[in-house]
């Protein structure tokens, strides 16, 4: 006896989806934990950095806690859009979404020693103060560097939505200013961390955009429609 069924495509997009929304919703839960604390901005001076990783170690360490799922949901969201991108990119000869993907496997990795930095902050800041002058400096220079990472992603995602037809130009234009935002604050590293202040406002504006563009992103995954795989296939006994 034969049993014939239909397959379809996994629904891959939509669990990338959903994975940007949650990613969104761990990094903005994690900044309304640490910012709220204190959290020093970049270029502060060692004396306030001292002072809040020394006292306020449990928001960090909760903050911190909830990055490795953010990790996995960004890494989670990146598949599910390069799934969605791929099929028309093959067809067109591009690759804006394996851009895109690479964009956030290299944030995620750059962040870790973002997150790692903050953390061995909070067993040095009351004891070393000499050690905590270094750590901060390295933390400011991997953290502003990131953007360059950020920009890959949405830059290749971007492009990748608007040529496929996945996204909006509005949406398109609103990844590529969040990434020009997020590349100049990284080209700038250096003044960003001297001076801070407006230059400052580069990468915090460029950080906003793409949490709007990323949980845009994650709704219209969602909503596209699973694609047909191939349309039957036989199972004998």
């Amino acid at each position: 006896m034969a049993d014939q069924f239909k397959l379809t495509t996994s629904s891959f997009p939509r669990i990338g989806g959903i994975a940007a929304l949650g990613f969104a919703a761990m990094i903005t839960l994690s900044n309304v934990i640490m910012v709220p604390a204190g959290l020093p901005l970049t270029g502060t001076e060692t004396g306030e950095v001292t002072e809040f990783f020394a006292a306020e170690g449990v928001a960090v360490g909760i903050g911190s806690a909830l990055t490795p799922a953010a990790w996995i949901l960004a890494t989670l969201f990146g598949a599910g859009a390069l799934v969605a991108l791929r099929r028309s990119e093959r067809d067109r000869g591009e690759a804006w979404s394996l851009l895109g993907l690479a964009g956030l496997v290299l944030q995620n990795v750059t962040f870790a020693g973002v997150v790692a930095t903050r953390l061995a902050l909070t067993s040095t800041a009351p004891r070393d103060p000499s050690a905590t002058a270094a750590l901060w400096a390295l933390h400011d220079a991997v953290f502003t560097l990131n953007g360059t990472f950020l920009a890959l992603a949405l830059l290749g995602l971007s492009i990748g939505g608007l040529h496929t037809g996945l996204t909006r130009p509005w949406h398109a234009g609103l990844g590529l200013l969040a990434a020009v935002l997020q590349f100049s604050s990284a080209t700038l590293a250096h003044w960003v961390i001297d001076n801070g202040g407006a230059l400052g406002l580069l990468g915090l504006a460029g950080w906003l955009l793409w949490v709007v563009w990323i949980v845009v992103y994650g709704i219209t995954l969602i909503r596209q429609p699973p694609h047909p795989g191939p349309p039957e296939q036989v199972v004998s006994d």
